[in-house]
């Protein structure tokens, strides 16, 4: 091995040599059927050849050239596509080179809207306990990961949060989803009230609850709850879709299913599938106006924004989904993983609870199901799982820390959008022999 500064450097890592349509493959021989995309990155597997084609033509032509000099034709391309389909009002991309990228130049943009429109005492934001949106200093203070956050916490500009809209703990006995969700657009409300109205910068929330949470899904009528204390205070919303957009949860856009259009919108992974880097955030025609008639020009720029082979392969990833019609397989696929997680663990000891969207789900386990009561921390259960998944061929993607950043087990699912039902019937069986091996061992 070499001199690589890994994630987890005492943890010994099996090389990925391959893949083969949602399977990867180390040098070993062994395939991991990949039920998470990596991150829900890999949209179309991993061997996509219209995907990789279209990468290698680009560089063939154009490998790279500077956006402080040039534009270039996969990036216009892109933008077309993607604002083609985009709710409507959102007219604009910024191109960049991750999801924690997007987050970022959409807090800087949203900052540089009120100072364009002479409002330069909005610069609070607002965001939600237990959400993600990167790992950038930035995206981390707006996420409300107390784990995440704490080692870091010195360095973090200061965001305040509230409720996330999570049903399985968040809603009080006998309460509807209805009162559930008008309770959590009061909760904003006061916030915005504390604040004072004309200091509130935006309020940031995942349309559907990524890593964190784990594909938690909000209660209908939440966001438009949401939208319309924003629209009452001028304040931005800023949905970050890295994880849940670009149709993981069966629309290209998460908020499509929610009835709202936001002011930004930060999308990444399944963006480009993970054939190269890349990340973009969507802006409203008022905001990219506001910057055009005032300063003139957006004052944030990196390196690799528009990367003609990031965006060329991005290109054949949207233009793959749109013309085998994957949203409908994602609709389809995603119904046929619920009914069979319900069927394997609707009345497991220890699921709690069973939610999602599209092929977004999650297991959330439990030390006792009736009581909710979550393992404890110590025995490591989200930790343990994830490796013994792996050993027994499975990629799926556990986490800890829902409830409070320490406490809450959960595993989210996320395979690619080519499954077939023969491959979700492998998923559920070897999720279930791993969490079954796992809870038996102390």
């Amino acid at each position: 091995m070499g001199q690589v500064f890994h994630r987890n450097p005492k943890h010994k890592y099996p090389v990925a040599v391959g893949g083969d349509g949602p399977y990867l493959i180390d040098r070993d021989g062994k395939r991991y059927l990949d039920a998470c995309g990596g991150a829900a990155v890999s949209c179309l597997g991993h061997s996509d050849r219209e995907v990789i084609d279209a990468i290698k033509a680009q560089l063939d032509q154009l490998p790279f050239a500077h956006t402080s000099f040039f534009t270039n034709k996969p990036m216009e391309a892109l933008s077309c596509e993607l604002v083609e389909d985009a709710p409507a009002g959102i007219e604009r991309v910024y191109f960049c080179s991750s999801g924690s990228e997007a987050v970022e130049a959409a807090l800087k943009l949203a900052r540089q809207y009120f100072v364009e429109i002479g409002q330069p005492g909005r610069s609070q934001v607002i965001a939600r306990r237990q959400s993600y949106h990167g790992n950038t200093l930035g995206a981390l203070a707006t996420g409300g990961n107390l784990w995440r956050r704490k080692q870091f916490e010195p360095l973090l500009f200061g965001v305040t949060h509230v409720s996330p809209c999570y049903t399985y703990r968040g809603k009080l006995e006998g309460e509807g989803d209805a009162a559930y969700g008008q309770r959590l657009v009061r909760e904003l409300e006061e916030e915005v009230q504390r604040l004072g109205p004309d200091r509130v910068m935006a309020f940031v929330a995942e349309t559907v609850g990524g890593a964190t949470l784990g594909c938690v899904t909000p209660v209908p009528g939440y966001f438009e709850g949401v939208r319309a204390v924003c629209d009452k205070h001028g304040m931005l919303l800023i949905l970050d879709e890295v994880m849940c957009g670009m149709g993981r949860c069966g629309t290209l856009y998460a908020c499509e299913q929610e009835r709202v259009v936001p002011d930004l919108i930060c999308i990444g992974k399944g963006l480009g599938a993970g054939y190269q880097p890349i990340g973009a955030l969507l802006a409203s025609a008022s905001i990219y106006d506001a910057v055009v008639n005032g300063s003139g020009f957006f004052q944030h720029g990196q390196t690799y924004s528009g990367h003609a082979a990031a965006c060329a392969g991005a290109l054949a990833v949207q233009r793959a989904v749109k013309n085998r019609g994957l949203l409908a397989k994602v609709r389809e696929r995603g119904a046929g993983l619920e009914a069979r997680l319900r069927a394997r663990f609707g009345s497991h000891a220890h699921v709690g609870d069973i939610r999602g969207r599209g092929l977004f789900w999650a297991l959330e386990m439990v030390e006792d199901r009736a009581s909710k009561q979550p393992f404890d921390p110590k025995r490591r259960i989200n930790a343990r799982l994830k490796l013994r998944a792996l050993e027994n061929g499975l990629m799926c993607y556990p986490m800890g820390g829902a409830l409070d950043g320490v406490a809450g087990d959960h595993v989210v699912l996320a395979p690619p959008y080519i499954i077939s039902e023969a491959q979700l019937d492998e998923i559920v069986d070897k999720l279930a022999r791993s969490i079954d091996e796992v809870i038996a061992t102390k």
